[in-house]
């Protein structure tokens, strides 16, 4: 878990005051939920991320719904840290020469730190108090399933079907997991790095292909084309 002392980080890599409010619910969360917290992060005035074991995943959520009255649910979701093993595709200018990133090899996992590819995040709030925590849990790859938050957060619901849907984890006492968006015959989850994006890899992402340039621009490149061809039939 983050140490805590007299400063603490901000994402800009700062030192900046403590933020003792946050310290607070860190402290609640803490003597409620033990060792199952496994990473911290508090961006003074701003948020709070706290990082749990998956197996703790429920028992977070009721602890930030009771102990800290976080009664809103925001949002659910899932990130896949995985580097695109597809670059930024194909033919894209900003991949042009440059090696693609290695899907196999270490990789970065946010603040409040991480051990595995996927990782869940859920974001709750107390609206009276103006406070909220994300909090995070690592899923391992070969067993992407966890609890469902749906008995703490009625509108975990349909969160959970996109994250079901859209990176293949299961939740364990969901009430009925099935299709938002995709139809029921879809194989595959799109928003896993490694699904690949067959309609990119056969048309250039908007931006890449040429363009033609606004009036504007046209004028400008004419006068200083103009000016750099008179200067070059001098220098001949």
């Amino acid at each position: 878990m983050a140490e805590q002392g007299d400063t603490s980080t901000a994402l800009d890599g700062e030192a900046t005051e403590r933020d003792e409010q946050r310290e607070e619910l860190l402290q609640t969360l803490t003597e409620a939920l033990g060792d199952a917290i496994v990473g911290s992060h508090i961006w003074p005035g701003h948020e709070l991320w706290v990082r749990v074991e998956r197996d703790a995943w429920r028992e977070a959520a009721e602890a930030a719904k009771a102990r800290l009255g976080c009664s809103f649910f925001d949002f659910l979701s899932a990130i896949d840290w995985m580097p695109s093993p597809w670059g930024r595709y194909e033919d894209s200018a900003v991949d042009v020469g440059i090696a693609r990133p290695d899907p196999t090899g270490p990789f970065a996992t946010g603040v409040a730190g991480g051990e595995t590819r996927f990782q869940m995040l859920c974001r709750v709030a107390n609206v009276r108090r103006h406070h909220a925590v994300v909090l995070k849990a690592d899923l391992p790859d070969d067993d992407l399933r966890v609890p469902s938050l749906v008995p703490v957060y009625g509108g975990a619901d349909w969160h959970e079907r996109e994250c079901w849907e859209m990176f293949g984890i299961t939740f364990d006492g969901h009430p009925g997991l099935r299709h938002l968006y995709l139809p029921g015959e879809f194989e595959g989850h799109p928003l896993r790095k490694d699904f690949p994006l067959l309609a990119r890899l056969v048309k250039p992402w908007p931006g890449i292909v040429d363009v033609e340039p606004m009036p504007e621009e046209a004028e400008s490149r004419a006068g200083n084309g103009d000016a750099t061809d008179t200067a070059e039939e001098g220098e001949r």
